[in-house]
């Protein structure tokens, strides 16, 4: 954001406040209350008389920013996610993951709702037999991707775990603006996904765990399971996307491996449709580690889908794999992949095992074949494979050697082949970490797994102009040059002013307009400093 140059303008701390109070909240809401105890036909939502369900619930409360407190206990049956709420509503474990909700099909559905938060919950299967799903987001309202389209949804703070049946979490046919944070997954089923993001648009995961962990639920691990995200279109022009469009992956972990030797932690385009499946991807600031034994097919994978950018993400451990760090290319009728960028990576094996898993070839930086790719950049990553060389093929279109600026050195990581497994402990009431919230146990990761040691040549290497504006714990990046570091992680984050989002040295208006994302507030501090004063 440019500014002129301004005169001194006094704000005090209430005013502030008051602003961000007025603009950036609604006027007014209501809470209302569900309870195992209550009743859909004699409760009016309060706390003495509580509803009975969710679904009933959200098809009585007004449109007044209301929240809806589900108190602790097990609620058997479809939840549905439903009702226009312009001012938004939120439905939240009134305790966080004490509230469960389980069903023998789909558990959650959200075919015909805008503008609401599900906070908190413990979701799963009932259990083995179940119908296909946990929780699906897709437009049903009538022309699928129209103005009414099913949007501005939010799956927060959630643990979702255990389907017996397919995804655990579908946004699919025409749905967009969803957003899925601080959330954990684990165990989906078959040859299918953590998160499927299916012909959907603006669709951002951040803040999230991603790993399995069968035998935790006394289940068998086949290891048949597909990628932990992957974002596609299978359907063509069923709805109005022509590919998922506008899909950001940042900011979350993913580990432990249980999956199939032909999937990725993350991929783009999967059918072999003879269009791009996707197109405007970004992935950055992802922590990826390779503590399983289980293998891979590379961490990170595109098949037929353009303008993808992969930046400041951390790829570190021995993580068994086929390919270390990619693989672009196409099956089927698919389009050649375009427009792929790797920026300011790292992909650490400290083992020296870098793709040593493909008996056929058995070192693997990549696997991208010739003519299947018709652009891609990969510039200032950091490559570190152990004693060994990192390995490179006149075979594959990407190599290390095409990273004119890349770095080879150690980057100093942590040791990473035995993380705790942080599952949600439903008995103890606490995750397997010791972690009390999903939060805690993310922050604690990234303090095991993530931080470079002094003296890493990650430090302060990062190309500024290809770097996010934060880093993995959403502590921005300082701007200047030689201050920037390579990764996941921004060792230096701590050193810059909080609160100033423009990141031009100080704490204004300005950065209020920007937190709430509001064109009055910017309306104000430009008059402010044109005249002087609110």
């Amino acid at each position: 954001m440019k500014k002129r140059t301004r005169p001194t303008v006094s704000v005090s701390i209430p005013l502030v406040l008051m602003i961000i109070t007025f603009i950036c909240s609604p006027a007014f809401s209501g809470t209302y209350h569900v309870s195992t105890s209550g009743s859909d036909l004699t409760g009016n939502g309060s706390s003495g008389n509580p509803w009975a369900t969710i679904t009933h619930a959200l098809d009585n409360v007004p449109d007044d920013n209301s929240t809806i407190l589900v108190k602790p206990g097990t609620y058997n049956g479809r939840v549905r996610l439903r009702g226009t709420f312009d001012n938004h509503a939120t439905v939240k474990s009134e305790t966080p993951y004490l509230a469960r909700l389980r069903h023998t099909s789909v558990v959650v559905t959200c075919y015909y709702g805008q503008g609401i938060t599900l906070e908190g919950f413990d979701i799963a299967h009932a259990g083995p037999g179940a119908g296909a799903l946990v929780i699906q987001i897709q437009d049903l309202i009538g022309e699928p991707g129209g103005d009414d389209y099913v949007s501005d949804i939010v799956i927060k703070n959630n643990v979702l775990h255990d389907s017996y049946n397919n995804d655990i979490l579908k946004i699919n046919n025409g749905a967009g603006n969803v957003t899925v944070s601080g959330n954990m997954f684990y165990n989906q089923t078959g040859s299918d996904e953590h998160i499927d993001i299916n012909s959907a648009t603006d669709v951002i995961v951040e803040d999230n765990l991603f790993f399995n962990d069968f035998e935790g639920s006394g289940r068998t691990n086949n290891n048949d399971t597909s990628s932990f995200i992957v974002i596609k279109d299978s359907n063509g022009n069923y709805d109005s996307n022509l590919g998922s469009q506008r899909i950001t992956v940042r900011r979350n972990i993913f580990f432990n491996w249980q999956g199939s030797t032909g999937s990725n932690f993350v991929l783009i385009g999967e059918d072999g449709k003879d269009y791009y499946e996707a197109r405007d991807v970004l992935a950055e600031n992802n922590l990826m580690l390779g503590n399983s034994s289980n293998v891979m097919r590379a961490s990170f994978g595109v098949k037929g889908a353009a303008n993808i950018i992969f930046r400041s993400n951390t790829v570190v451990g021995d993580l068994p794999s086929l390919a270390y760090a990619m693989r672009l290319n196409t099956e089927g009728s698919n389009l050649p992949c375009d427009n792929i960028y790797f920026y300011n990576n790292i992909w650490s094996d400290p083992t020296g095992t870098m793709g040593a898993e493909n008996p056929s070839r058995p070192d693997d930086f990549s696997d991208t074949p010739s003519g299947e790719t018709d652009y891609f950049e990969i510039d200032n990553n950091l490559y570190f494979n152990g004693a060994d060389v990192i390995p490179e093929s006149s075979s594959e279109m990407v190599n290390y050697t095409d990273d004119v600026s890349g770095v080879i050195a150690d980057p100093l990581l942590p040791e990473n082949s035995s993380p705790v497994i942080p599952r949600w402990d439903e008995a103890q009431q606490i995750f397997a970490d010791g972690s009390g919230t999903i939060r805690q146990v993310f922050e604690q990761m990234v303090a095991l797994y993530a931080v470079p040691a002094d003296g890493s040549a990650v430090l302060g290497a990062a190309d500024i102009s290809n770097a996010p504006f934060d880093d993995i714990l959403g502590d921005l990046r300082p701007t200047g040059d030689s201050e920037c570091d390579m990764g996941a992680f921004q060792k230096t984050s701590s050193d810059t002013l909080a609160g100033d989002f423009d990141r031009d040295g100080d704490v204004d208006g300005y950065d209020l307009a920007i937190l709430c994302d509001d064109p009055l507030l910017l309306a104000a501090s430009i008059f402010a400093e044109n005249f002087g004063s609110f």
